[in-house]
């Protein structure tokens, strides 16, 4: 069973193997913003959560 947060860090490493093949041609680039891409996910749905939760309280 996947917690929330190991389910969006399983989202965005899928995600970011894709962006990253699919923008970038060559493979120093491809992994470079792949690892950029996902640290974007990662960052912006723990920023997301924090702010949702000031929000609510």
């Amino acid at each position: 069973m996947l917690s929330h947060f190991s389910a969006m860090v399983l989202f965005a490493f899928f995600c970011s193997i894709v962006f990253g093949i699919t923008q970038r041609s060559e493979l120093n680039k491809m992994i470079r913003f792949g690892a950029f891409c996902f640290v974007l996910f990662v960052g912006g749905t723990i920023a997301a959560g924090w702010l949702m939760w000031l929000i609510k309280h």
